[in-house]
């Protein structure tokens, strides 16, 4: 599908019909800051051409969206003073907009996040490995003929 067959705000961003602030655009990625950012700054990278989900994202997109996002976290750095940056993709849960976005958010330290946004845990035993035996299977059945 073409940006023009969706309304989602990255496609408006990428057809111009939107007020954004747009920090990098080129033919294949659009990147602009967030309008409610977690820091000032905070800065959402895209691909132009709709895609919902990193999962349905092409091969050969991928390197343009995450050289995209590298240069504007290396611009966080420079331009903002930041010490670091978090960067994320959320797919489908948590994600507010059906256009996959990159966030690229300036970490200085003392901002007040810790980590990952959300409680972490624990393996029981033997779950660890078990669960690492699910990924390679799936992994490997991606591979197959």
């Amino acid at each position: 599908m073409s940006e023009d067959e969706h309304d989602d705000v990255v496609c408006q961003v990428v057809r111009g019909t939107i007020d954004a602030a747009v920090v990098l655009r080129t033919d294949e990625v659009v990147a602009f800051l967030d309008i409610h950012p977690v820091f000032k700054g905070h800065v959402l990278v895209s691909p132009v051409r709709h895609v919902d989900t990193l999962l349905e994202l092409a091969e050969d997109q991928m390197v343009p969206l995450l050289t995209a996002a590298q240069r504007v976290a290396r611009a966080i750095s420079t331009a903002l003073g930041a010490q670091g940056t978090f960067v994320a993709v959320n797919n489908v849960v948590s994600q507010s907009v059906p256009h996959l976005h990159v966030h690229v958010v300036p970490r200085t330290k003392g901002d007040g996040l810790r980590g990952f946004f959300w409680p972490r845990q624990r393996y029981a035993e033997g779950d660890r490995d078990a669960y690492a035996a699910l990924l390679r299977e799936a992994l490997a059945a991606q591979d197959a003929p």
